[in-house]
């Protein structure tokens, strides 16, 4: 199988389960910090469908420029 059409598998994959399922991730922030007493917040952030929608796309143009037969 040919590299181009795998990455463009694995890139429409990634894709298709930001935009179907979601993707979540937390960030651990210090809010404030005195004398040896740290409180942080913990915050949960999800990726935009936009990002999936384009991982998607792209991962299809892949797997077609990849399946493409050269002319010539």
């Amino acid at each position: 199988m040919k590299p181009l059409v795998l990455v463009g598998i694995l890139l429409a994959g990634i894709g298709g389960f930001i935009l179907f399922r979601g993707l979540s991730y937390t960030k651990d922030k210090n809010v404030l910090e005195v004398a040896g007493l740290k409180a942080s917040v913990e915050e949960k952030r999800s990726i935009p469908n936009w990002v999936g929608i384009v991982g998607l796309v792209g991962g299809i143009g892949l797997i077609v420029a990849g399946a493409a037969k050269p002319k010539g």
